[in-house]
């Protein structure tokens, strides 16, 4: 299958923590999030049989929602994680999570061939399904995520910035005002296969 769809690169600066239920309502009624607010977002998780992709702290995903579809892969870059994205049609994501077989061709495809990983050995390995309130605050890109994969669910707070020192100061005042505790969040990958 060929991509069709546009290409994107960014690089992606964030920083994240896991939330209590009561914390995750409280920053709901904060921000007057309302149902129409928010967002379901489906995230399926791509790797080959031996985990190169894991090796190399690589992370592969087809993301599903209702205005659109892509495939975008992860890699680590100084300060962050490069995001290379294919936007894909409807009828290639179904194609994809029919056959588990990803894009031989496009932007992904030849990151992954960069990095001498065969786009034909990748295979599907999970599921993740996230409620997602996104919207911009002075500070950067703020999201508030309720997620449910395998048997669990969680909550997460990122907050998306452009510059790495000044975003982690602000992500920490952001936790201090809302009386936040910091817990470490591992990536949704990471935590969708640890319940697979």
């Amino acid at each position: 299958m060929k991509a069709s769809g546009v290409m994107s690169e960014q690089i992606e600066i964030e920083f994240k923590t896991l939330l209590s239920e009561t914390n995750y309502n409280h920053l709901i009624a904060h921000y007057q999030i309302t149902t129409s607010d928010i967002k379901t977002q489906v995230n399926h998780y791509f790797d080959t049989p031996d985990q190169q992709l894991r090796n190399k702290r690589y992370g592969l995903r087809v993301r599903t929602t209702a205005l659109y579809d892509e495939l975008t892969l992860k890699t680590p870059v100084d300060n962050g994680l490069l995001e290379t994205t294919d936007r894909l049609t409807k009828e290639e994501t179904a194609e994809i999570l029919r056959t588990g077989r990803i894009l031989q061709t496009g932007a992904v495809a030849k990151r992954l061939l960069t990095a001498s990983i065969d786009p034909t050995a990748i295979v599907p390995l999970t599921s993740l399904t996230t409620k997602r309130a996104e919207f911009p605050i002075k500070e950067g890109l703020l999201a508030i995520d309720h997620s449910w994969y395998g048997d669990k669910e969680d909550f997460e707070l990122e907050l998306e910035v452009t510059d790495p020192i000044s975003g982690k100061d602000a992500f920490l005042a952001l936790l201090t005002a809302f009386e936040i505790p910091y817990m470490p969040a591992k990536n949704k990958i990471e935590r969708a296969m640890s319940e697979k």
